[in-house]
Order: structure tokens, then sequence, then C-alpha cells
């Protein structure tokens, strides 16, 4: 008997976004390797993501382990794009007395 050692196809990929997303999902690199930090091994990755294979996540985490600087780079800019999103959402929707505003609208309807 004898195995074949042939290289597998690393289960991402880039969306029109680009968002690094984990093949034929909605998951994204971020949230695996978040979850992989956090102590999560991937048997839990998956049972918390029903969409993910288990085989990709441990490619995912292999991709990860051999290319840490450059995926810490792109988690950073990941991480700062979305905080430059959100300060420009709060500054666009002020969130002082949202719920009294709410409040008012749904009594208007009523």
């Amino acid at each position: 008997m004898s195995l074949s050692f042939k290289a597998q196809s690393l289960p991402l990929v880039m969306d029109a976004s680009g968002a690094i997303r984990i093949s034929k999902t909605r998951v994204t690199l971020e949230t695996v390797i978040t979850a992989y930090q956090a102590g999560y091994t991937p048997e839990e990755i998956v049972m918390q993501f029903p969409s993910l294979v288990l085989a990709d996540i441990y490619s995912v985490i292999s991709y990860y382990l051999h290319n840490q600087v450059e995926v810490e780079s792109y988690l950073q800019q990941v991480a700062q794009e979305a905080s430059q999103i959100r300060q420009e959402l709060e500054v666009r929707f002020d969130r002082i007395g949202i719920r009294e505003r709410l409040l008012a609208r749904q009594n208007i309807g009523h």
C-alpha cells in the first residue's frame, strides 16, 4: 500500500468586499482565528459554525501557524477598518437618547 502526497488547496477565498472567508461559507478568517486564539479547538469551532468542515479548519489553523506575521497583519488591518467604520457610524448616528426617540416613534404609530 502506498500513500500519495498531493498538496491540498487552502480553503480560503476573498469576497468582493475584500473579506477573507472559509470556502463556500460566510465565516471569515478572523472569526476562525479569533476563536482559535481564545482557546477553542477545531472541533468546537465547527460546532459553533455548522457550515464549516473540520478538515478546512485544521487547514486554516495550519496556514495561520505557518504565516502568523502575515495573518496577524491582516487581522490588525481588519480590526482597524472595523474601528474606523464604528467611529463613523457613532458620529453619524447619535446614540444618546436613542431609547427615548424609539419609544416616541412607537407611540406616534399607536
